[in-house]
């Protein structure tokens, strides 16, 4: 099996250390041990053995807290949410089966189903209509061969939410065609307005909810996701986890089960760090206004940028990392020439010294 290379996610890899200012992150400020309110003295006499390969019971019963009715058995813990959206797909689709994707979105699901034989069939929203999908034109494209919809919400990388009327209106169109709803519902937590964004989980049976601690909860560096679906699924995905890891780090599922313990506190942190970065970095697009078009984010520290300048996305962004040691994501990265990426939760000062160095760039272009 040849795999294809998951652009954005080697962009990344590659260059996020290598650069003076990285704006391509879609997280926040990493939080510390203390903030996530650990003493590293707790970890002094702990040994460190294997965990349970399908997650702690504790963890389990934490992350499964977080959909109504759900129970440990539902969750299987893996490492961060690349695996998740691994076992998911993989539990649903054979070669030769259809996948319809909601884009723009992370395309992790959308390189698995190509390597692993699947056609993806694209439902593209628009800016113009709010990045929101239109439930007609998803029906209109399910065929006998669809086996899921895909879809992020809040969604990567555009920072929109889709309401409990759109979730509903999704729900109801694969449950008239029986195909599986695949949920990214990483970002769920960091709604800036405290709202929580609805989850598919207990609205539709046929549902796979993927969610990691990297995103709303600011803690990437533990590598711990997890998938919600039915048990039966579950046990699939967990036998199947047994080829791609043997357990979860027994230390990062003890201290996520601390960050899910204080997730309220972990919550405000990130909608803080957003709210408070917003309005420099919406000052930065106004300055440009004639140039950029953008929708504000509601869901992440993320914004899905819309440029004018006569240049192709990752040549743009290629520039910007060669001659400015700044680093974007391109919009190539997500099917959408003519569009860029950015990541405005790190520190304030650091995030406007980063949107000084792609002004010039703009600005040399423009002239």
């Amino acid at each position: 099996m040849k795999f294809r290379t998951f652009e954005m996610e080697r962009w990344q890899s590659v260059y996020e250390n290598a650069v003076e200012f990285n704006l391509s992150e879609s997280g926040v400020h990493p939080a510390t041990l203390a903030e996530v309110g650990l003493d590293p003295q707790e970890f002094a006499d702990i040994r460190l053995s294997y965990s349970p390969s399908n997650g702690t019971e504790r963890f389990r019963r934490l992350a499964a807290s977080l959909q109504d009715g759900a129970s440990p058995d539902n969750i299987l813990v893996t490492i961060g949410g690349a695996e998740a959206n691994f076992h998911a797909v993989m539990r649903v689709l054979e070669p030769g089966d259809d996948a319809l994707l909601i884009l723009p979105n992370y395309m992790e699901v959308h390189g698995i189903v190509e390597n692993f034989g699947g056609r993806v069939i694209p439902v593209w929203t628009r800016m113009e209509n709010g990045w929101i999908p239109d439930p007609d034109e998803i029906a209109a494209k399910i065929t006998p061969k669809t086996k899921f919809i895909s879809l992020s919400n809040p969604n990567n990388p555009t920072a929109q939410v889709f309401g409990a009327d759109i979730v509903k209106a999704i729900a109801a169109v694969a449950g008239k065609h029986g195909c599986w709803i695949l949920s990214d519902e990483v970002y769920r937590g960091a709604e800036r307005d405290g709202v929580r964004s609805p989850s598919f989980w207990g609205i539709y049976p046929k549902t796979i909810v993927t969610q990691s601690l990297s995103k709303a909860y600011g803690t990437p560096g533990l590598r711990i996701g997890w998938v919600v679906a039915p048990e039966e699924d579950i046990a699939a995905m967990w036998a199947q986890s047994d080829y791609t890891k043997i357990a979860p780090p027994l230390m990062s599922d003890l201290v996520g089960c601390r960050v899910l313990e204080n997730r309220e506190k972990l919550y405000a942190r990130t909608r803080e760090l957003i709210n408070r970065n917003w309005p420099g970095f919406r000052k930065w697009l106004d300055q440009r206004a004639g140039m950029l078009n953008w929708l504000e984010p509601k869901g992440a520290a993320i914004c899905m940028v819309k440029y004018k300048h006569p240049i192709n996305s990752t040549l743009l962004a290629e520039r910007l990392r060669t001659e400015k040691s700044t680093l974007i994501v391109p919009g190539d990265h997500f099917g959408m020439d003519g569009y860029v990426r950015f990541g405005f939760g790190t520190e304030e000062d650091y995030t406007h010294a980063g949107l000084v160095r792609v002004g010039e760039m703009l600005d040399s272009l423009k002239q």
